[in-house]
């Protein structure tokens, strides 16, 4: 079995608006029956777009869910055959239970209205 790795970028406990501003990075493993095997937390030296594309590769990311990405690095993962879900927005907990459960995709909002559903 294959573990797969999913990176979302931090603001606080929500994912990044924007993959470029990122300060810190959620890496989390997870096993092919859906099972999260593992979390790390990173604290990134600096916001750099470049940097966390290249952080992406050398822990051999299988998917990206991030806010808003700029085109170039977007395509510059997606040649390197990572999976980026973008535009999304809401906690990273909620990104990532959505993700477990099949039904994240790009341009979810994920925050909680006034009636308390997700």
């Amino acid at each position: 079995m294959r573990t797969k790795k999913i990176l979302i970028p931090l603001f606080r406990d929500e994912v990044a608006p924007r993959f470029d501003l990122a300060g810190e990075a959620l890496i989390v493993a997870v096993s092919e029956d859906g099972t999260v095997e593992g979390r790390q937390n990173l604290v990134l030296p600096n916001a750099s777009a470049d940097d966390l594309c290249d952080l992406v590769l050398a822990r051999d990311i299988d998917t990206v869910i991030c806010g808003g990405i700029e085109e170039e690095y977007y395509h510059y993962l997606r040649w390197k055959r990572v999976d980026v879900l973008d535009a999304v927005a809401g906690t990273a907990e909620a990104a990532l239970t959505r993700f477990l459960a099949g039904r994240l995709k790009s341009g979810d909002m994920l925050f909680t209205g006034g009636d308390g559903r997700v």
